[in-house]
């Protein structure tokens, strides 16, 4: 880069980048077969709150997420099923998103707690929801956790004819039958069956599970649970699964003289985020909340008890995806070897592990317009993988221009990792337009809190 003199004033010269022919994906140009000029949509605010504001008091990257979009999306689902068959109730999947505002948010809307881990049952406490409103699932459950489940009254969801001995030992220790359901696996018509976690309806496990539960004082049996998947689009699937299940619901209430409390019939209902592979926009590739609510409830209505058994939703993605973002900031770019403009943003897979599967829907909070070149966006760790686009055409991008990526609420938080840079902090901007801090921006204390430095391992100038 050099200094050119133009009268009196000194100009600097644009550093030069040789010329390169790059192969252009068709579907990414215009009909004219040329790059189009492309206006990343603008996104100045969320809910009413600046985005420079919200980062320059929280810094950047952050998670923001939306009350107004959380209740719109819990009103609209619950309002889908309770029209449509007479006892529903939610159960706020922890492992979705487990902050404990977020958390307390749905539990003031209504939702009791689902949980599959003996730390997910201790937020839920701590938190003040009782064991009673608590769904104890998951494959691994701790003796101890069960004690202290069965203690409180917890539905207990059994994964596997072990854990049904663990709860009979974990009942007899604290003098009262256990509160159980058993989960179910079946063919649901997918292509991947979640054969993994519970009893196979098929080949006979989950009556012969019934039969040994049956017969033991320290079971009360009070409902079945199926969950059959994650971001199913099919809404299909759930009308094969509930009608298998009310079935066996009948069965097993008529054969064992049993009069169950609910059916559970999980969660995995999708979100309008664009799955890698699926070439129409979420808006148009993913069913309404309604056909969901329509096939299962209208399943439902086949159970032969005199009273109708409460109806258990796990819905958690489909709940919380669209009320998260993460605003982003290009901090450099470089144009690589093959033709693409690669832009590091302050924020990677660290932070997004959901990238993997989704293409984010993405706005700039600031005007960016001008020819599109095609370009890479890559996270800020010291590694190859760090890819949030590998593919995206996008005009040029200067230094801090803020990016807000989302549906960001779904799983971002929970699965992401301490691994080379601090993790951000996560505010709420409520209803009103007021900004609430949901976590702090780890520091190295935070970091390092359960860390231990023997006295032997000590350097001679460590504080």
């Amino acid at each position: 880069m050099t200094l050119k003199n133009y009268g009196k004033e000194k100009v600097m010269a644009k550093q030069y980048e040789r010329p390169l022919v790059n192969k252009i994906d068709p579907a990414s140009t215009s009909k004219l077969g040329v790059s189009p000029k492309h206006n990343l949509p603008k996104k100045e605010d969320i809910d009413g709150v600046s985005v420079d504001e919200l980062t320059k008091n929280h810094g950047s990257p952050l998670f923001v997420f939306s009350e107004k979009k959380i209740k719109e999306k819990y009103n609209d689902a619950y309002a889908a099923f309770s029209s449509r068959y007479e006892n529903v109730q939610f159960a706020w999947s922890y492992k979705t998103n487990y902050l404990k505002g977020i958390c307390a948010l749905f539990h003031k809307m209504g939702s009791i707690a689902e949980v599959v881990s003996d730390f997910e049952y201790e937020k839920a406490r701590a938190l003040g929801i009782p064991g009673s409103d608590i769904i104890y699932n998951g494959p691994y459950k701790p003796f101890d956790s069960l004690v202290v489940a069965i203690e409180e009254g917890a539905r207990i969801h059994i994964d596997n004819f072990g854990e049904i001995l663990d709860i009979k030992k974990a009942a007899q220790k604290v003098g009262k039958p256990a509160r159980v359901a058993i989960r179910i696996n079946l063919n649901a018509g997918t292509t991947h069956q979640w054969s993994r976690f519970g009893f196979n309806l098929e080949n006979g496990q989950a009556k012969e599970a019934i039969e040994q539960l049956a017969i033991m004082p320290e079971m009360n049996l009070t409902g079945l649970h199926t969950h059959i998947g994650t971001f199913m689009m099919d809404p299909h699937a759930y009308q094969v699964a509930t009608k298998k299940m009310v079935s066996f619901f009948n069965e097993v209430e008529e054969e064992f003289n049993l009069t169950l409390e609910y059916l559970d019939m999980g969660g995995g209902l999708p979100s309008l985020s664009h799955l890698k592979g699926v070439y129409q926009p979420p808006e148009i590739a993913i069913p309404t909340v309604e056909k969901y609510a329509e096939i299962i409830c209208n399943e439902m209505k086949n159970i032969k008890s005199q009273t109708p058994p409460m109806l258990i939703m796990e819905t958690g993605r489909h709940l919380i995806d669209e009320g998260g973002t993460l605003v982003t900031s290009v901090v450099a770019d470089k144009l690589l070897p093959d033709g693409r403009r690669s832009y590091v943003m302050d924020a990677g897979v660290n932070l997004m592990y959901t990238a993997t599967w989704y293409n984010f829907k993405m706005e700039a909070s600031c005007d960016v317009e001008g020819k599109a070149e095609p370009s890479i966006i890559n996270g800020p760790l010291c590694m190859n993988i760090d890819v949030i686009n590998e593919f995206i055409m996008l005009p040029r991008l200067e230094r801090n221009t803020k990016l807000l990526l989302s549906p960001m609420g779904a799983y971002n938080i929970t699965q992401s990792m301490q691994f080379i840079r601090y993790r951000p902090a996560a505010v709420l901007v409520t209803e009103d337009g007021e900004t609430l801090v949901l976590k702090k921006a780890e520091d190295l204390e935070a970091v390092e809190f359960s860390e231990e430095l023997p006295l032997r391992l000590r350097l001679k100038n460590e504080a």
